[in-house]
């Protein structure tokens, strides 16, 4: 490795049509001058239409690869995304306990944008008890927040609510995502267990849109990666992801994905 290289892992699922997932993760961690890393959990049949078929890895062929990594690179910061059941969740909880990463971005998915569960229930119990006391950050979407903290999300101060309940199962801050509200501008509120604070831009009405959710995380753990403060970091990822909307790509039959090198030069 270069000295001073910055690095990060992701663990989630693959997405075959590159949009969201493992494919995502890394090219946005490439976008912003990071070296990605990757332990995949489940290899998904998608493309823009949807998923059409869910293959997850066993929990031992997740555990080698963190393993793999850990033994013999630098890491920085660590996302994981698709955990895909409780099994998978345990082995990823037990690994990260081993390794205590500086940084752990934590992306609840619960579902791909076309609406496929991508966790089984029973693994929500073990996200929350046995990960989400390890993650720096949570950073889950409307829907994801309504599942976790019990509560129906209609309006900022429902988002507040919400982020505290799910604050009390451990992590250090949760950012619950309002890109799914309604209203002119998309906003973010980050709680810290005292505080709320809301991030806030443009609302961009992108048809568009596929990874959103993967993209906006992975930037927060490449800005984290970096050096940057939590909230510089989320700051820099939703500018990310805002461009990376408005400038997203025509592909497919269904929603396009977003464009993750919207800012790399040819």
């Amino acid at each position: 490795m270069s000295e001073g290289l910055t690095t990060a892992l992701t663990i989630a699922g693959s997405d075959s049509s590159g949009g969201a997932g493992i494919q995502a993760d890394l090219k946005t961690f490439t976008a912003l001058k990071v070296y990605g890393m990757s332990a995949i959990t489940a290899v998904t049949s998608q493309n823009t239409m949807g998923v059409d078929a869910v293959r997850v890895l066993s929990p031992e062929t997740v555990a080698t690869q963190i393993d793999a990594v850990y033994q013999d690179l630098p890491v920085n910061a660590v996302k994981s995304g698709m955990l895909a059941n409780a099994e998978v969740a345990e082995t990823v909880a037990d690994r990260l306990q081993e390794y205590a990463p500086g940084y752990f971005v934590l992306d609840p998915v619960m579902k791909s944008e076309s609406g496929q569960s991508l966790l089984e229930e029973d693994a929500i119990e073990i996200m929350k008890t046995k990960l989400f006391p390890l993650a720096l950050v949570v950073t889950p979407n409307k829907a994801e927040a309504e599942v976790l903290s019990g509560k129906v999300i209609e309006t900022v101060a429902d988002m507040e609510e919400a982020a505290r309940t799910i604050y009390d199962f451990g992590p250090a801050y949760v950012l619950v995502k309002g890109g799914h509200m309604g209203g002119a501008e998309a906003t973010d509120v980050l709680f810290d267990g005292i505080n709320c604070y809301p991030f806030s831009s443009p609302r961009v009405d992108a048809p568009n849109n596929h990874g959103t959710g993967c993209t906006f995380a992975s930037a927060i753990t490449a800005y984290l990666a970096r050096g940057f403060e939590l909230s510089e970091a989320i700051s820099k990822a939703k500018f990310f992801l805002h461009n990376a909307l408005v400038q997203g790509l025509e592909m497919g039959k269904g929603p396009g994905p977003v464009n993750h090198v919207w800012n790399v030069d040819g």
